[in-house]
């Protein structure tokens, strides 16, 4: 991330005539197809799992530093 800003607030999403809008923070403004779009969708989900799971082991004392 160029900016270090971490947004807790999830971004808005909407098809428009075949297309699916993304709006979200720092002026985030995106078109995809919807084809792009659920590509997207599996790639948030599998990464969103995954750095839940970092930020709860990482709470653990036995995790090396």
């Amino acid at each position: 991330m160029e900016n270090g800003i971490v947004y807790d607030k999830p971004s808005d999403v909407e098809a428009n005539d075949g297309v699916v809008q993304l709006d979200g923070p720092d002026a985030v403004d995106v078109a995809l197809t919807p084809e792009a779009a659920e590509e997207t969708s599996e790639r948030l989900t599998a990464q969103a799992v995954k750095a839940r799971g970092q930020r709860r082991l990482g709470r653990l004392p036995h995790q090396p530093a």
